[in-house]
């Protein structure tokens, strides 16, 4: 992500200028309603477009911030800067409360519980007598700082995109940061993310605040602005409208979010005067064209309008990063020598009436490589899912380093010191590699999201991106951290994973095909890696059909045949079994 104070400056700086200039009070309004708009719209490129998460609901949302200080000026006196304080804190209540309940939802179950919550509050809205049921409140007090009215005309202006803007920087800056790397792996690489140590319901839950929080601010500037406020504003259609104008902008795009808001008011004006003239008849016509129009976006410009800039005029990527001076990250003691860091005993796995893995048993000493082989089918890559938490054991036990942690998530089995790779490559396509590679320390940070957003991360960030960059040099890659990883060759991708493991400064490792891919000069290397790594005290587990690779790095290794341990030896003895050559060739001669 880029980090250019200078253009941020200007845009602030070109705020009041604006203001300045003789615009018609027609157009201040169209940019105050544009506003009001990006601040909703904001949030749900957060959410929807970088997160993954579908929601139909954040007008509702506006509806909470607009109804709490409208019956609280009417009904207490309550300053409205202090409305403000109790609507974010009702907004982000209710937040927590559906968000804990729906975003453990996937498929199509979570837009239509969003509708659902949407439409449930729209109408407790519109029926309740204290809220003014369908006419809604009327006579809501202006926006003061003094004597001076901010919720008029030009100073409402410059207010309102003055909060635009920063908004906007802080999910910039919240992007490009450890909880921002993790925020970006919910869409594509949820359960990597996991892997690494992420709580990715905790960061769903946290987008899903974020961009509620966003919608109540609009809500509470929406009143004031309108001096009244009723149920209409706040119902499914603008739940839908919104989501529509972070599509129409680009979804995956800060700035794409005040592109399709400015685009949608604009357009939508524009069509309920021409339309009627050109149709000879008045009507909500421009709902149709909205409708053809997000048809052909979809089609057309799956990405949004916002891509078309970011493809001619690309952003550019950080190379300039000082990473020298950062001090490095603390380790975790390594095991003694010998020490038996991983004992698999009698693991079986079932998927229905198909055993998968059949009562397989090894063990693993500190500064160890072991090699896990078999045919294709052996169910060498089921038994690391078993060890890494991804899936549950039907019966036996994993312990690692003398504690129990079958049963735990592949999240806390991270904690405890065991990083993987994956038989095939998961990783961030529009994340650079160094951003990939950072993903793996993120248990070894613990800055959070607001302070990521008020950019107090800087210091914590260097030490992650300096680790990053160790690990990228230690596999060779060096030269290659601030490319972007989904223009990576398979090769480099499967270094890539390596170096995201390393980053989590385990104990043991996990290697799932790690030279697939690789040309002979890359798997020379990858030895080479792996050698140093088991001399620095490294247990390393690797399951590899390349077997010359194997017979050069592994001390001891396991073979299995249909789910079931076949052998277990060095690797002299495992080439000279009869057994071993049966199941690979067919025949013991």
């Amino acid at each position: 992500m880029r980090s250019n104070v200078l253009p941020r400056l200007i845009l602030l700086a070109l705020v009041p200028l604006v203001a300045l200039l003789p615009l018609p009070p027609f157009w201040v309004s169209q940019l105050n309603y544009i506003g009001l708009y990006s601040l909703v719209t904001l949030g749900l490129v957060l959410l929807t477009g970088i997160g993954g998460l579908t929601s139909f609901g954040q007008a509702a949302f506006v509806g909470i911030g607009a109804y709490t200080t409208a019956w609280l000026t009417l009904n207490t006196g309550l300053s409205p800067w202090l409305t403000l304080w109790v609507g974010l804190a009702i907004t982000g209540a209710s937040a927590l409360v559906l968000g804990w309940i729906t975003l453990r939802m996937s498929g199509h179950y979570l837009p239509l519980a969003t509708i659902a919550w949407g439409l449930a509050l729209y109408y407790l809205m519109g029926n309740m007598d204290a809220l003014g049921r369908y006419d809604g409140l009327l006579g809501i007090q202006p926006l003061m700082l003094g004597e001076w009215d901010v919720s008029r005309g030009k100073p409402f202006f410059v207010f309102l995109w003055l909060l635009v803007f920063l908004f906007a920087f802080a999910l910039l800056n919240l992007l490009d940061s450890r909880p921002g790397r993790a925020i970006r792996a919910l869409r594509t690489g949820s359960g990597m993310a996991e892997s690494m140590g992420v709580n990715t319901l905790r960061y769903k839950i946290g987008i899903f605040l974020i961009a509620a929080l966003f919608a109540c601010v609009s809500g509470w500037l929406f009143a004031h602005f309108q001096r009244t406020v009723n149920p209409s504003p706040f119902g499914l259609k603008w739940g839908i409208e919104y989501l529509f104008m972070a599509v129409l902008g680009g979804a995956g795009y800060i700035w794409g979010a005040i592109t399709g808001a400015a685009l949608t008011k604009l357009m939508e004006d524009q069509l309920q005067v021409l339309l009627p003239r050109l149709i000879g008849t008045s009507g909500s016509f421009e709902i149709i064209v909205f409708g053809i129009l997000l048809v052909l976006v979809l089609k057309y410009l799956p990405d949004g309008l916002w891509s078309l800039v970011d493809r001619y005029w690309p952003r550019a990527r950080r190379t300039d990063l000082d990473l020298q001076g950062a001090s490095g990250l603390a380790h975790r003691p390594r095991p003694a020598d010998s020490e038996v860091v991983l004992q698999v005993e009698a693991v079986r796995k079932q998927f229905g009436g198909l055993v998968a893995v059949n009562d397989v048993s090894f063990e693993m000493r500190a500064g160890q490589i072991m090699g896990l082989i078999g045919p294709n089918g052996a169910g060498k890559s089921t038994t690391f899912n078993l060890i890494t938490g991804v899936l549950s054991l039907t019966s036996g036990r994993v312990q690692y380093r003398g504690e129990t942690i079958s049963g735990l998530s592949s999240r806390e089995i991270a904690k405890r010191g065991i990083s993987r790779s994956f038989q095939h490559v998961k990783m961030i396509p529009d994340m650079t590699v160094l951003e990939n590679v950072a993903l793996g320390a993120h248990l070894r940070g613990h800055r959070g999201a607001l302070s990521a957003m008020l950019r107090l991360d800087r210091a914590e960030e260097q030490r992650l991106l300096r680790e990053a960059a160790q690990q990228l040099r230690r596999v060779g890659m060096g030269d290659r951290m601030h490319e972007l990883a989904g223009n990576l060759a398979m090769g480099p991708q499967r270094l890539l994973e390596i170096a995201r493991a390393l980053c989590g400064d385990p104990a043991l490792l996990l290697l799932d095909e790690p030279a697939a891919g690789l040309r002979y000069k890359e798997k020379q290397a990858l030895a080479t890696v792996l050698r140093q790594l088991r001399e620095e005290g490294l247990s390393i587990l690797l399951v590899e059909h390349d077997m010359d690779l194997v017979m050069q790095v592994c001390d001891r290794m396991v073979v299995m045949e249909f789910g079931t341990r076949l052998m277990e030896g060095t690797p002299p003895e495992v080439q000279q079994s009869p057994a071993v050559r049966a199941a690979y060739l067919g025949t013991e001669h």
